[in-house]
């Protein structure tokens, strides 16, 4: 059991999957402040679910009086991180990089504090440090600490080479500038620790190598597993789309949809890793069964979007939730359909329910309304035309079915 509070409740909570030395690093957590880093490259305009495991580790680090450093890729999203990836990511311009790094940042502010109050949050930009660096300095500097035989182990190359898929020179040199990355960091901020996600390992390690071998410091590292959920759908993604953690990307309520709709046996664990709530009262929660689990799919919801958009909205989310599929309201005013739960049960296309809710004339009518974006089940709009929806997608038993803003119907399982 760790003795420092950050590595404690981390590892109680599910973070942790690697460190490079734990007894040292708790050792370290005990002495005094560290600095811990994650970087996150600039490719879109927001950061999704994907993303939030990284977030709250960050967050609890600076909870247990620890200094969270957001790094920014403005250097490294030139190139592209190949770890994970089967082929290379699209080069973005300076201008999308810019404007992607300016949303990013605005993903921090609910769950970091960032000022003067100690110990606040840091969010360099690595272009700061990258864009400056000459290549044969580079090569010749840095170059001479990685062989291509260690290299070459690394998921993030051996993956895509044995599926056979291209992996540019210019990705081949990813690993070499997070690296850089890390000594930079430790240079200017005292940074010791790096994290990420497991597939991050071989980059992590060969920072820590950098860092020893030119400083002859010792720095660290840890993995947070690479979360799917229990059916092995992979976090942040959805049949919807991306769940974004910015308003504009989407909205509170879809926020909150998104965590109600969390399968039965993954309530403890996310409750866990994306909430702050107390580890007994999650073991109470957990324990729920039968109907009453959807009372801590509830909590989750509200606890989760609370974190990233604030209590009032997501309490108002909850209440909005409560009057559709609770209270009667819906139910008063909006016409039903019945559907066979043995049916549901199998699954049925969204398109199907759409011509017998009476809200399409003909399965080629729902399916271009679904394409046009002008459908919606429990209020999170469809974007395939091949939907299924089946029981797992009943609230407190329905199913809101929406064409456009103004025609619902809900669908009763008999």
């Amino acid at each position: 059991m760790p003795s420092s509070d950050f590595l404690r409740e981390a590892s109680a909570r599910g973070f942790v999957h690697q460190c490079t030395d734990t007894e040292a690093l708790d050792a370290a957590l005990c002495a005094g402040t560290v600095s811990g880093y994650i970087g996150f490259d600039c490719t879109a305009d927001s950061l999704h679910v994907g993303s939030l495991v990284q977030i709250m580790l960050l967050r609890l680090m600076q909870r247990h009086g620890h200094r969270p450093v957001v790094l920014m890729g403005g250097g490294t999203t030139r190139i592209g991180d190949p770890s994970g990836k089967d082929e290379s990511r699209q080069l973005l311009s300076d201008a999308q990089i810019a404007r992607n790094m300016a949303g990013i940042r605005r993903v921090f502010d609910p769950f970091l504090a960032f000022g003067d109050r100690a110990p606040a949050a840091l969010m360099p930009n690595n272009a700061d440090w990258l864009d400056k660096l000459g290549y044969i300095d580079l090569l010749r500097e840095v170059g001479t600490h990685f062989t291509v035989n260690r290299m070459l182990t690394f998921d993030s190359v051996k993956l895509r080479l044995e599926r056979e898929h291209p992996l540019t020179f210019l990705e081949f040199n990813y690993m070499i500038l997070q690296a850089y990355d890390f000594r930079e960091l430790y240079r200017r901020h005292g940074v010791t620790l790096q994290m990420g996600g497991s597939d991050q390992w071989g980059n992590i390690v060969s920072g820590i190598e950098l860092v020893r071998r030119t400083d002859g410091a010792t720095v660290f590292g840890l993995t947070t597993p690479l979360l799917t959920t229990a059916s092995g759908a992979k976090m942040g993604k959805t049949a919807q789309g991306a769940v974004w953690l910015t308003a504009d990307r989407l909205s509170p309520y879809e926020y909150w949809q998104f965590w109600r709709n969390t399968e039965d046996a993954d309530v403890g664990r996310f409750l866990r890793l994306f909430t702050e709530l107390k580890l007994d009262e999650i073991a109470r929660l957990e324990s729920l069964a039968g109907a009453e689990i959807n009372e801590a799919k509830k909590v989750l919801a509200t606890e989760a979007t609370a974190l990233a958009h604030g209590r009032a909205a997501a309490d108002q989310a909850a209440a909005t939730a409560r009057a559709a599929f609770e209270e009667g309201e819906a139910a008063a005013t909006l016409p039903s359909v019945r559907v066979a739960e043995t049916e549901l049960e199998q699954g049925v296309p969204a398109f199907v329910l759409l011509v017998d809710a009476g809200l399409a004339a003909s399965n080629s009518e729902a399916k271009r309304l679904i394409r046009q974006g002008g459908v919606r089940v429990n209020d999170a709009t469809v974007q395939d035309e091949w939907f299924i929806i089946t029981a797992a997608h009943l609230r407190d038993g329905a199913i809101k079915l929406s064409k456009g803003r103004k025609h619902h119907v809900l669908v009763r399982a008999e």
